[in-house]
C-alpha cells in the first residue's frame, strides 16, 4: 500500500494538521518539526498526488492556445472547441487566452510563442509550422518550464511535451488505399491538393500517399503537389489549370483544406469526367459533397477530442502526473456517405 499522510504523521509523532502545514508550505511550524516531517516523507517513501493538492488548494492553470487565422473550417472548427473549453473553463479551474496567427507564417507564430511565454501560462498548445526559428522558440518556452504540446500538425525534434493529432503518414497510406481501390485497374494521373508543404501534417499525409501509391498502384501516375495555402480560390484555380494541362485526371487527394475551391470545380467538371476524390475533415462542405456524390471518401479527425487532450495534457505536465497515452491517442475515422454520422 502506498503511505498516507496519516502515515506520516505516525512517523514522525505530529498532528494531521501539521503534516498538512509542511506539504503545503504553510506558516506556523518550527524548523525542528518540518524536519521531522521531511525525514518521515523521505523514509515512507510518500508522493504527493499534486493534481489532489492543487484542487484543495484552489490552483487555476492559465493556457494558451495559438492557432492559425485563415479561411479554413476545420481550424475554424478547432477554434470552436477551444471556445468550448473557454465556456468550461471556470468548472475546470482554466483560464485560456487564445492568440490568432496567419497560417503558414512561421515569423508570426514564433512572435505569438514568444509574447505567449512572457506571461508564464501553465502551458502553451500551438498549431505547429515545421520551421527551425518555430522549434527552436518551443524549445526556448519548455527551458523556461513552460510546457507545450503541438495540435493537428507536429514539430519533432522539438522538446514539446506531446502531440495531440492523428498519425499522418497512417492517414496518407489509407487515402492511397482507398483511392487505389476506388479507381481499379484504369490508368491515369492522380492530382495531390496540400495545404502548404511547410506544415508537417500536409508533408507526412503526401508521403504516406505517395508511398502506397507507388508501391501498389504503379499504373497510377501522381501529379506534382499543388499547394492551395487553404484558401478556396487559390485551391480552384490551382485544380482547374490541373484539369486544363492533364485531361487523364481519374483522382484527386485533397489532403489540407480549401475544400469549397475542390467542390466549386467539382461541380463544373462534366460528369463523364469527375474523378475519384478524398478529402480531410468533415466539415459542412465536406459533408455536403459526400451526400451529393462529389466526394468519395473522408478522412477526419476530432478537434474537441484534441482540444481536450491537449488540455489534459498540460494540466498533467503541471501537476508532474504522467500522461495516459492510451487516453490521448487520436482516432482516424473514414466516412463515406454510407456511414455519415
Amino acid at each position: 500500500m502506498k503511505p498516507t499522510v496519516h502515515d506520516i504523521a505516525v512517523h514522525a509523532g505530529v498532528s494531521l494538521a501539521t503534516v498538512d502545514r509542511v506539504l503545503n508550505n504553510r506558516p506556523g511550524v518550527r524548523q525542528e518539526t518540518r524536519t521531522k516531517v521531511d525525514a518521515a516523507v523521505a523514509a515512507l517513501g510518500f508522493v504527493r498526488d499534486m493534481a489532489a493538492a492543487n484542487l484543495a488548494k484552489g490552483r487555476i492553470y492559465p493556457l494558451t492556445f495559438i492557432l492559425p487565422s485563415n479561411d479554413n473550417s476545420f481550424m475554424r472548427g478547432l477554434a470552436a472547441a477551444v471556445g468550448d473549453a473557454v465556456a468550461r473553463a471556470a468548472a475546470e479551474r482554466l483560464t485560456i487566452r487564445i492568440i490568432e496567427v496567419p497560417a503558414f507564417d512561421s515569423p508570426a507564430l514564433v512572435a505569438a510563442l514568444r509574447d505567449a511565454g512572457r506571461e508564464k501560462p501553465a502551458g502553451i498548445a500551438l498549431v505547429a509550422v515545421d520551421a527551425p526559428e518555430v522549434r527552436a522558440a518551443v524549445d526556448e518556452l519548455v527551458e523556461e518550464g513552460i510546457p507545450v504540446v503541438t495540435l493537428v500538425s507536429d514539430l519533432p525534434g522539438s522538446t514539446r511535451q506531446h502531440y495531440a493529432g492523428i498519425d499522418n503518414i497512417a492517414a496518407g497510406r489509407t487515402a492511397a488505399s482507398l483511392m487505389g481501390r476506388f479507381l481499379g485497374r484504369d490508368s491515369g494521373s492522380v492530382a495531390v491538393l496540400a495545404g502548404s508543404l511547410m506544415v508537417r501534417d500536409h508533408r507526412e499525409r503526401f508521403e504516406g500517399f505517395r508511398a502506397v501509391m507507388e508501391a501498389e498502384f504503379g499504373h497510377l501516375h501522381l501529379l506534382p503537389v499543388l499547394e492551395g495555402r487553404d484558401d478556396p480560390a487559390v485551391a480552384e484555380q490551382a485544380l482547374r489549370e490541373a484539369f486544363a494541362a492533364h485531361a487523364d485526371i481519374a483522382g484527386i487527394y485533397s489532403l489540407g483544406a480549401g475544400n469549397r475551391g475542390l467542390v466549386r470545380l467539382l461541380k463544373a467538371v462534366r460528369r463523364d469526367r469527375r474523378p475519384a476524390v478524398i478529402a480531410h475533415e468533415l466539415t459542412e462542405t465536406t459533408r455536403a459533397a459526400l451526400t451529393e456524390g462529389l466526394i468519395d471518401a473522408v478522412l477526419n479527425q476530432d478537434a474537441g477530442h484534441e482540444v481536450r487532450s491537449a488540455i489534459r495534457v498540460l494540466k498533467a505536465t503541471a501537476d508532474g502526473q504522467a500522461v495516459v497515452e492510451a487516453q490521448e491517442r487520436i482516432r482516424l475515422d473514414i466516412f463515406l456517405r454510407d456511414n455519415l454520422p
